[in-house]
């Protein structure tokens, strides 16, 4: 965290006098963000106080004589106008006087209802320099709920899109020294050139950069609410030396990953080099900024039909060229679980079910496991596949999946990626990289040498069940009936893959896939993206052709 006083009100005594110096100012302003706009009432009379939404001229007057007072610096004005003014106001003031940000000119853009898109353009001056700002938000224009008046409804993100509840803008002498983050082969790694890595560069620095030999620089960044989350750096006005901090990443893959997840909204990626489990590339194309890539929860679908292979194969309960039940659907305690628009396969084997993603075979066979059923599917992960122990450490925030205990019908749909297994993409780019190399590395983004945390382990899978995995995951991406054979067609090599596609109430069914070639493995999500092969298979393919 850098240091910084954070503005704070004080009792109501700040709200008063906000409140009454405010509202004289707006008062001879005449407009209708608050007060009466000048108008004189009888004794008697009751004010009419306006109902229903704002029409359009009170949605243009509301938000220009907010924008007027927010340029103009007049803060207490500027909050008036909110419907929130104890919270708008110390937010406005301190874009002035903490961040020291001066000369604004906002543009709006044509309403689109009650919400009005605008452009940001700013000067930060300090310590003798200055440097432009630019931006863009938005904000919605509401109903006063006493006062009927059109006033604009606070949030954070009103003065700056990654602005949260608690946050502050600063501008000062940075309290890390910066860092010029690198791939494994020295490749500089910028938030410009690689967006989807600005939140990792911005934690690396946090994480790192006092270590790494640099010195501080003049910056205005965004003061996070809560402890231990790292500074937003929006704007360098001098620049420290950089630390070099090395990381994992290939800048080709990465780039690879970057361009994939422009395709599809709410998708990301990551991929893992299964012979050392080095994190190759993190990719997001998300509005909300969230890595999700590496700390998404997600219910995966069909692709945790790997793991659920696994655990069929130790336990005894198929193999390979086994013959295996296919049905349209299966009962488990009075619950029916339904195949892909209720297909089945006559004379089945495991790998052909596999290969078609045919949730009745991997439901089935886990009943003789009695008492056991709840329990072998996250025992399997954990032992073989190093998940859900929340222990890995990658070197920066992620998450390790999570495979609880189960029972009823929650079990039944554990062994199909649903119920309450939670996966992020990382997740099953590692469950792919532990089947190709036979055994789990855990993923990394920053070398164990630089600060010697401890990395998580696993039992290495036995090598006969590797290897069916290996071939089952082959075939699935190179057969005719393959589910994953269109999206792997492009890619060479040694190439395996499995899809997966999870139900989510309401909504249309999230896309997961995951495969591998060669040295490289790769697993993506698409949020309300369908079937696996039609939105993320495409994305992981374009990642797998870039490690060749």
């Amino acid at each position: 965290m850098r240091s910084g006083a954070k503005v704070a009100v004080v009792g109501g005594v700040f709200v008063l006098a906000a409140g009454g110096i405010g509202y004289g100012a707006y008062s001879m302003l005449g407009s209708d963000g608050g007060g009466d706009g000048g108008k004189v009432a009888s004794r008697n009379a009751t004010p009419e106080v306006k109902t229903g939404p704002p029409s359009a001229e009170e949605i243009t007057e509301a938000s220009k004589s907010f924008f007027d007072a927010w340029a103009a610096g007049d803060a207490s004005t500027a909050a008036l106008l909110t419907n929130n003014e104890a919270e708008a106001e110390p937010v406005l003031a301190s874009y002035g006087e903490d961040a020291h940000i001066g000369k604004v000119k906002i543009t709006p853009g044509p309403a689109v209802g009650t919400t009005v898109p605008y452009t940001v353009k700013a000067t930060v001056s300090y310590g003798g320099k200055a440097k432009p700002l630019s931006y863009a938000s938005e904000l919605t224009v509401v109903r006063g709920l006493t006062t009927g008046k059109a006033l604009v409804d606070w949030e954070p993100t009103v003065v700056h899109p990654k602005l949260t509840a608690g946050a502050t803008l600063m501008t000062g002498e940075s309290s890390t020294a910066a860092i010029e983050a690198v791939d494994r082969n020295g490749t500089v790694l910028t938030k410009e050139k690689y967006p989807s890595l600005s939140t990792i560069l911005d934690t690396l620095r946090q994480k790192y950069g006092d270590s790494a030999g640099g010195s501080p620089g003049v910056e205005t960044w965004i003061d996070p609410a809560e402890d231990g989350q790292a500074d937003i750096n929006l704007l360098t006005l001098a620049k420290g030396k950089p630390g070099k901090v090395r990381t994992s990443l290939d800048a080709g893959v990465q780039a690879a990953a970057e361009q994939a997840v422009k395709r599809f909204d709410e998708s990301s990626v990551a991929a893992v080099q299964p012979s050392t489990g080095a994190i190759l590339a993190i990719a997001n194309n998300r509005k909300d900024g969230y890595n999700a890539a590496m700390t998404g929860q997600l219910a995966p679908g069909s692709t945790m039909k790997i793991v659920t292979a696994a655990m069929i194969i130790q336990n005894g309960l198929g193999s390979i060229n086994s013959a295996v039940e296919c049905p349209a659907t299966v009962q488990w305690e009075g619950v029916t679980f339904h195949n892909l628009k209720d297909f089945s396969i006559r004379n089945a084997t495991l790998r052909e079910a596999f290969a078609q993603s045919c949730n009745s075979t991997f439901i089935k066979p886990i009943k003789p496991l009695g008492g056991r059923a709840g329990t072998a599917l996250g025992q399997e992960a954990r032992d073989y596949f190093g998940l859900g122990q929340d222990n890995w450490q990658t070197g920066v925030p992620s998450f390790d999946g999570r495979i609880p205990e189960s029972s009823g019908t929650e079990t039944a749909a554990s062994y199909i990626g649903q119920g309450k297994v939670l996966m992020s993409p990382l997740n099953m780019a590692s469950v792919t990289a532990t089947v190709k190399n036979g055994g789990f590395k855990q993923p990394y983004l920053i070398a164990r040498a630089l600060d010697n945390r401890p990395f998580a382990s696993a039992r290495p899978l036995p090598a006969g069940v590797a290897e069916q995995l290996r071939q089952m995951m082959r075939y699935t991406a190179t057969s005719p009936t393959g589910t994953g054979t269109r999206s792997m067609a492009t890619v060479g090599g040694d190439k395996g893959a499995k899809t997966g596609s999870a139900e989510v109430d309401g909504q249309t069914s999230n896309s997961w896939f995951t495969g591998f070639s060669n040295d490289l493995a790769a697993a993506a999500v698409v949020q309300s993206g369908g079937h696996g092969g039609d939105a993320a298979g495409p994305l992981v393919a374009e990642v797998l052709r870039a490690g060749r």
